[in-house]
């Protein structure tokens, strides 16, 4: 089935129409800055360009930088407080005349990588860390999904939020280089990995097609790979998603 991924990102906004029995772009991948302030109105006109460049009418999935509760937003960490309370899903529906369904983003991603990525047939606890404005986190234990854990908010031993000490956000505004802030990242993964004891980490957003140049700094006793698809695994999970919404409210789907 073909549908419309979108992945609402702290500095952009992606989207491209997802076919979902292989995670495969099926169209080009567009993406426009995220708006300054990211307010429901604000990014509701970049999806429905979005939509409108793609020429799009059917389902959309969009991975959204939350806490998802039954489609309301329950968080607003790089996004606009106004969001907090909204139905988003039903808001962007209204905006696009399209079904919408929206999800955590990190979450989304996760589900990429797991069904068709690096997580793939893994068994036990897998860890998948997007790494950009934040730190997001999708964390799965037998291929099942422990939704909006928001670990990237966790409080570091030396008194720091993880994501204001090693997201990539800050490698740029500090300009780290990229041993440097290696560093901090594991202090964050070492963290993770007391929590959670993973027997896979897999890295995804922007920064994770270089870790090659901080692989030596990392020092946990799981692997640590890149998700296979880099920063496209958001927009292939919202359409996995939203397919699965429609399969499991009954949809004749293909």
């Amino acid at each position: 089935m073909k549908i419309l991924g979108i992945d609402i990102g702290g500095t952009g906004i992606k989207g491209a129409v997802i076919e979902t029995a292989t995670g495969e772009l099926v169209s080009e991948r567009l993406r426009i800055e995220s708006p300054r302030p990211a307010t429901p109105e604000s990014v509701g006109i970049v999806i429905q360009s979005l939509v409108e460049q793609h020429c799009w009418s059917g389902p959309i999935g969009i991975g959204f930088p939350a806490a998802i509760q039954h489609g309301v937003a329950r968080t607003a960490a790089n996004i606009d407080a106004a969001f907090i309370g909204l139905s988003v899903a039903d808001y962007f529906a209204r905006q696009t005349g399209c079904p919408v369904y929206v999800a955590n983003d990190a979450d989304l991603a996760g589900l990429a990588e797991m069904r068709f990525g690096a997580g793939k047939d893994v068994v036990g606890v897998v860890l998948i860390v997007t790494i950009g404005t934040g730190l997001g986190t999708a964390l799965f234990g037998d291929g099942r999904l422990l939704s909006n854990t928001e670990l990237g908010h966790i409080v570091l031993d030396n008194g720091l939020e993880a994501e204001h000490y090693a997201s990539e956000a800050v490698r740029d505004a500090q300009q780290l280089k990229w041993k440097e802030w290696g560093d901090r990242f594991n202090r964050y993964l070492v963290t993770m990995e007391k929590l959670f004891w993973p027997d896979l980490i897999v890295l995804g957003g922007g920064a994770s097609k270089k870790l090659h140049k901080f692989a030596s700094r990392i020092t946990v006793q799981a692997p640590v790979v890149p998700a296979h698809f880099l920063n496209q695994a958001g927009m292939i999970g919202a359409a996995l998603f939203a397919e699965d919404k429609l399969r499991a409210a009954g949809q004749n789907l293909p």
